[in-house]
C-alpha cells in the first residue's frame, strides 16, 4: 500500500505517517513534508523517484505527472486501467494526505504583494486531492489534519468504510471550493478598491457544531472562511462555547481592536460594551471597565488586549463571567479560572486588521460592505473644533479614547468617558437624545460624577436636545461626526453651554 503525503499545515503529519509506516505502508512525499518525515526517522520515497523528474521551477512542478495521477485515478476493478498501470510501470497510490498552500492567510496580510500572493496559489495540491476524491472508493483522501487519528484508527481496525470514504471525499471538494472562492475574491479586486466584485462566492467550512442558536429551538454551527478569526480560538477551559458566546466574543474583539498596543479591557453583553477601559495593568483595566456598569457585567464576555496574569484572574473571582478571551493566559491565571467549572477561557491571537468584506444576511441574499475598521475613522487630520472653546489637553485625551470606544456600541450610541475609561453607555436607542439620557442615567446609577467628562456620539446630533442633555450633566466636551442639516444649531447650543465640540467628519453606525 502506498501513501502520498504533501502538506503545508504539518499538524499531526509525522504521527500519522508513523501510524501508516507501522501498518506497512510505503510513504511517498515532497519537499518540506519529506524532510519533516526523514527527521522523524521515517523512510520516505521522494516524489522525483516516482515521476522520474526532479522538482522544478521553484517547486511549481513536482506532482503534475501521469505516474502520480495515474496511480490515483486508476480504477482497481477496470481491466483497461490495470493494463495501463502495468504497461507504464505505475504503482497505485492508495492514500493521499494533502492540504494546500495558505492562500487565505497570505492575502489577509495587508502588506502582501500580488507576486507573493500568486505563488501561494496551489496547483498540484488541488489536482491530487480532486483525483483522489474522484476515485475515493479505491483511494483514501485526507485534507483535514483533524481526521488523521480517525483514519489511522480505522486502518488499524481493518479499513475505512465506503460511507466514510465518501464523506472524506466530500470534504475535499468543500475545501477546494473555499480555496478557489478565496482566490477568485482576491483576483477580482481588493475590497479596498473602487468597486465590489460582480460575483461573490461564499464557501464556508463547518468548524464546530453548536448546541443551539440564539434560542434553543434554532440549529447552529460555526463556519469558517479560511481567514483568521474565531475559527482560530483555542479553548483552555470550560464548557462548550455557545452561539451567543461567539457573537459576544466577536463584539469584544471589535471593542478592544482600537486599543492594540495598549492594555485594555472590554466587558460585553449582547454584543455591545457595558464596560471599557485602559490601564497600566490588565487588572487595572478590568477594574476600571467593571466600574462602568457592575450590574450589566453579570454574565458577560471579558476581553483583553494583553496576556492575563494571576493578579487579574484573582480580581475576577467575584464576578459571574461567561467567557474570558485574551491573546494569552498565564498558567497560574488559568489555575484560578479553573475554580469555576463553567467559565470558558479562550485565547485568540491578534489578527491583522486587513481590509475585507462584511456580510449581513437579509431575506433572499446578503448586504455586503467593507468591514468596519477603526483606522478608517481615526484620522485626526480630518477632525475640526467647531466651537468657540477649544478642548483642553486633558479633554483631547478623553475625546480620543471616547471616539475609539463608541464605535463598538450599538447605534444609536452615546458613550461618556474620562481618564481612559467609559463612565456611562447608552446603546441601541431609537433616538439619540434617549441614548444620551440613558448614558447619563447609567453613569449616575453607578455613582460616577460626570463633571468634566466627555461625550462621544457615533453619528451626528439631529437636534440640539442631546447637547442640552450633556450640558445638564456637566459634561465639558463632545466628539461627534457632524453632517446634520442642523449642525449650526447644535454647535450654537454647545457654545451656549460653554462646551468644546470636535467634529470628525466620519460616523460609526453599528446596526
Amino acid at each position: 500500500m502506498r501513501a502520498l503525503l504533501s502538506v503545508s499545515d504539518k499538524r499531526g503529519i509525522v504521527e500519522f505517517a508513523q501510524e501508516l509506516s507501522q501498518l506497512g505502508w510505503e510513504l511517498v512525499s515532497t519537499g518540506g513534508t519529506a524532510e519533516a518525515l526523514r527527521r522523524a526517522g521515517l523512510a520516505v520515497v521522494p516524489i522525483e523517484q516516482v515521476t522520474g523528474f526532479p522538482e522544478m521551477m521553484d517547486g511549481r512542478v513536482k506532482t503534475l505527472h501521469p505516474k502520480v495521477h495515474g496511480g490515483l485515478l486508476a480504477r482497481r476493478d477496470h481491466p483497461g486501467d490495470r493494463q495501463a498501470l502495468a504497461e507504464h510501470a505505475i504503482t497505485p497510490i492508495d492514500l493521499v494526505a494533502v492540504n494546500l498552500y495558505p492562500f487565505q492567510r497570505t492575502v489577509a496580510d495587508p502588506t502582501v504583494t500580488l507576486a507573493h500572493a500568486i505563488e501561494q496559489i496551489d496547483i498540484g495540491g488541488p489536482s491530487m486531492l480532486r483525483s483522489a476524491a474522484k476515485n475515493h472508493e479505491a483511494v483514501l483522501v485526507v485534507v483535514d489534519p483533524d481526521d488523521y487519528a480517525e483514519v489511522a484508527g480505522a486502518l488499524r481496525a481493518g479499513g475505512v468504510p465506503l460511507e466514510r470514504r465518501r464523506a472524506l471525499a466530500a470534504k475535499v471538494f468543500a475545501h477546494s471550493s473555499a480555496y478557489d472562492a478565496a482566490i477568485h475574491a482576491y483576483l477580482s479586486g481588493s475590497p479596498s478598491g473602487d468597486s465590489l466584485p460582480p460575483t461573490l462566492q461564499l464557501a464556508l467550512q463547518r468548524r464546530q457544531l453548536l448546541r443551539y442558536g440564539e434560542n434553543p429551538h434554532q440549529r447552529a454551527a460555526l463556519y469558517g472562511s479560511g481567514e483568521p478569526g474565531l475559527g482560530d480560538l483555542r479553548q483552555l477551559h470550560g464548557k462548550e462555547l455557545s452561539f451567543n458566546n461567539l457573537l459576544d466574543v466577536d463584539g469584544a474583539l471589535l471593542a478592544v481592536a482600537p486599543f492594540s498596543g495598549r492594555v485594555a479591557c472590554a466587558i460585553i453583553k449582547h454584543t455591545t460594551p457595558c464596560g471599557l477601559a485602559i490601564g497600566a495593568t490588565p487588572r487595572e483595566a478590568y477594574e476600571r471597565a467593571l466600574a462602568t456598569d457592575r450590574t450589566s457585567a453579570f454574565g458577560s464576555v471579558v476581553a483583553f488586549t494583553t496576556p492575563v496574569d494571576r493578579d487579574t484572574a484573582t480580581a475576577m473571582r467575584d464576578l459571574f463571567v461567561e467567557v474570558v478571551v485574551a491573546p494569552e493566559v498565564a498558567d497560574d491565571a488559568l489555575a484560578v479560572f479553573r475554580e469555576k467549572k463553567n467559565l470558558r477561557v479562550v485565547t485568540l491571537p491578534p489578527a491583522a486588521d486587513a481590509p475585507t468584506l462584511d456580510f449581513k444576511r437579509v431575506r433572499g441574499g446578503f448586504l455586503v460592505q467593507d468591514r468596519f475598521r477603526y483606522a478608517d475613522v481615526a484620522d485626526e487630520r480630518q477632525w475640526r473644533v467647531a466651537t468657540q472653546r477649544q478642548p483642553t489637553p486633558t479633554e483631547w485625551d478623553d475625546v480620543r479614547f471616547a471616539w475609539a470606544a463608541v464605535g463598538s456600541v450599538k447605534s444609536n450610541a452615546i458613550l461618556l468617558a474620562r481618564d481612559g475609561a467609559a463612565l456611562g453607555i447608552g446603546a441601541g436607542q431609537m433616538s439619540r437624545v434617549d441614548a444620551a439620557f440613558l448614558a447619563v442615567h447609567k453613569a449616575r446609577q453607578q455613582g460616577h460624577s460626570l463633571r468634566g467628562c466627555v461625550l462621544a456620539s457615533d453619528a451626528f446630533f439631529p437636534f440640539r436636545d442631546g447637547v442640552d442633555e450633556a450640558a445638564a450633566a456637566e459634561i465639558s466636551a463632545i466628539i461627534q461626526p457632524g453632517g446634520s442639516v442642523r449642525d449650526a444649531e447644535v454647535i450654537a447650543a454647545a457654545d451656549e453651554h460653554g462646551l468644546a465640540m470636535v467634529l470628525t467628519g466620519a460616523r460609526q453606525f453599528r446596526h
